[in-house]
């Protein structure tokens, strides 16, 4: 009997703290693709370490908007679309910074420059 009773404690609790929180798993899944994306970027070179620290701190921003989002119990359709927008900014730029020709290949924490990685041969004219 006591365990019946305990286990539908249990079971009210989580119930309960899933309704505190509101789901909001496609926002989750984005960050979790995001940070995935800045972290491959980061350990390629193709991100700077300038460049990755201010993605992830754009990253840190849109969870606190989550996290403020939910404070309330409910997530309404206008706070989900500031999140959806401003995950379809933090992609584009970590896309943008990802493909432009700033690269850290040997991992020094400096800039690699394009120019000196070109062989030096004889010029045509």
């Amino acid at each position: 009997m006591t365990i019946r009773i305990l286990l539908s404690v249990l079971t009210l609790a989580a119930a309960g703290s899933a309704l505190a929180q509101p789901a909001t798993p496609r926002v989750d899944q984005r960050q979790d693709n995001q940070e995935r994306r800045i972290e491959q970027g980061a350990a390629s070179g193709q991100l700077t370490p300038r460049e990755a620290q201010r993605m992830e701190h754009r990253q840190e921003r849109i969870e606190r908007a989550e996290e403020k989002a939910k404070a309330d119990g409910k997530v309404t359709p206008r706070e989900r679309a500031h999140m959806d927008n401003m995950q379809d900014r933090a992609s584009r730029d970590i896309r943008r910074e990802k493909h432009d020709r700033q690269r850290d290949m040997n991992h020094d924490g400096r800039k690699d420059r394009p120019h000196a990685q070109r062989p030096q041969g004889p010029r045509q004219q």
